[in-house]
């Protein structure tokens, strides 16, 4: 099977045996685009193995923002060969990806991994454009990101969120923005420092503590993690995704009444999403 193949929408979802309903969510995420002719999407063999990844790491309960920066590290790797039924074998160890080629093992969110993630030269430099006020380059970076299909997109949105601290340097959006990127790039350190940094300037801001405290989770400091999910739980009780990382962690921390308490909020608030079950799973195993 090669990665010219292409399967149907609905091969694709009788080989990976999900809904119509999950993979509608998965696009939405952004974790694989379909090609288009007229009304018909199609898929490749690289969409399989993404989407088939991203499913082994849903069912363990891998958080939505880990998940993503895990497949964009996939999807990279995966670009640069043409056989990855012979080149690659693509597995989950535990709650992340691991990637094994020429039988060495690439983990691809590590620090010290071994993955390129280099890209390419800029062909032409950021035009600077004094007269844009802060706001003006966040709504450029967000453009620039969503429009974007190089390895540059990034790289240029960065350049207009840092022009947008230049010249508001409390700026809340280009603040996350840009911890954003550094997070899905794999600078976790670069990205705590950016929303500390947030939080700092702006303590009302629920989006700071959530992205904050997402990210200390990941580096290991579970305890300050939950701090800051907590308080993005209390400025907006409403928002599914932070009611799933505070639950994470405190099962993490053995504070299984609090997590419990959590987990069933987000349930509340997304029972059909895939992280779903895991929540479900989470709630029988305290009982």
């Amino acid at each position: 099977m090669a990665t010219s193949d292409r399967f149907s929408r609905l091969e694709f979802q009788r080989m990976l045996d999900v809904t119509e309903k999950q993979l509608n969510y998965w696009e939405k995420l952004r974790l694989v685009e379909p090609r288009k002719s007229g009304l018909e999407k199609s898929y490749d063999f690289r969409d399989l193995i993404t989407l088939r990844t991203a499913k082994q790491l849903i069912e363990k309960g891998v958080p939505a923002q880990r998940l993503q920066r895990s497949i964009v590290a996939l999807q990279q790797k995966l670009a640069e060969v043409q056989s990855p039924l012979t080149e690659l074998r693509i597995r989950s160890n535990g709650r992340d990806v691991i990637v094994e080629r020429a039988g060495v093992h690439l983990e691809p969110i590590s620090g010290q991994i071994m993955l390129n993630f280099e890209t390419l030269e800029l062909t032409e430099k950021v035009r600077m454009m004094p007269q844009r006020s802060a706001n003006d380059w966040v709504a450029l970076g967000v453009k620039r990101e969503e429009q974007s299909a190089s390895n540059a997109g990034p790289r240029l949105a960065a350049e207009a969120y840092r022009s947008a601290l230049e010249t508001d340097q409390s700026n809340v959006d280009a603040l996350n923005n840009l911890g954003t990127l550094s997070y899905e790039e794999g600078n976790l350190e670069d990205a705590i420092a950016l929303f500390r940094h947030a939080v700092k300037l702006h303590p009302d801001h629920m989006l700071s503590h959530f992205n904050l405290g997402s990210a200390l989770e990941e580096t290991g400091h579970d305890e300050q993690a939950r701090r800051h999910l907590r308080s993005a739980v209390q400025l907006d009780p409403e928002h599914a995704d932070a009611q799933y990382n505070l639950a994470f962690v405190c099962d993490k921390l053995g504070a299984y009444v609090e997590a419990r308490r959590h987990w069933q909020k987000y349930l509340e608030l997304d029972p059909d999403s895939s992280w779903a079950t895991y929540a479900r799973q989470r709630l029988a195993c305290q009982k």
